[in-house]
């Protein structure tokens, strides 16, 4: 593929998280996460946007929201668990994005707040239509996500090179 077409990057926050009595990184999804998670897979799908790549963070509401979603899916991306993305800063998800390769035209990540959050605002140069608007108003709520498309390689990608092409989030 050339660097010269467009890239997607679909930033997931995972679904609704239970409170058991357990590390954070371990809190499954809520009842109502594991619906949110499925509806969201579908609305990805209905994206167009084909996966080459889903990189998730190995925290067990992740998996479990990344399990569900891509269930809709009509083909399954590669997955990679990414234990970086737990926790991550915005400036170390881009870190983690520059190490894909250029032959990957689109990924789909799965984190936490406030990481996905900050990078869809940072990475959004631009915005199509209302997108940032609805992305400002509704916050980033579990299991909401951004599309952004960037034109250059992965190591290129950077705070504002990208447009803020869609977002989506569960109905409160």
């Amino acid at each position: 593929m050339s660097v010269a077409e467009p890239r997607r990057i679909v930033l997931f926050r995972h679904a609704k998280a239970d409170w058991p009595p357990v590390s954070d990184h371990e809190r499954p999804l809520a009842e109502r996460g594991r619906m949110d998670a499925a509806v969201a897979g579908r609305k990805l799908a209905d994206t167009g946007v084909a996966f080459d790549l889903a990189l998730c963070s190995t925290a067990v509401r992740t998996r479990e929201t990344w399990k569900l979603a891509v269930q809709e899916f009509p083909q399954r991306p590669k997955t990679v668990y990414e234990e970086r993305i737990y926790d991550a800063s915005p400036g170390e998800l881009i870190a983690l994005l520059n190490e894909t390769p250029d032959d990957v035209q689109n990924v789909l990540l799965v984190g936490h707040n406030p990481g996905v959050q900050g990078l869809a605002d940072i990475l959004a140069g631009e915005a199509e239509g209302d997108a940032r608007e609805r992305m400002n108003r509704r916050g980033y709520p579990a299991a909401a996500f951004a599309v952004l498309s960037f034109t250059g390689s992965w190591k290129s990608l950077e705070p504002g090179v990208g447009t803020l092409v869609d977002y989506w989030a569960p109905s409160e």
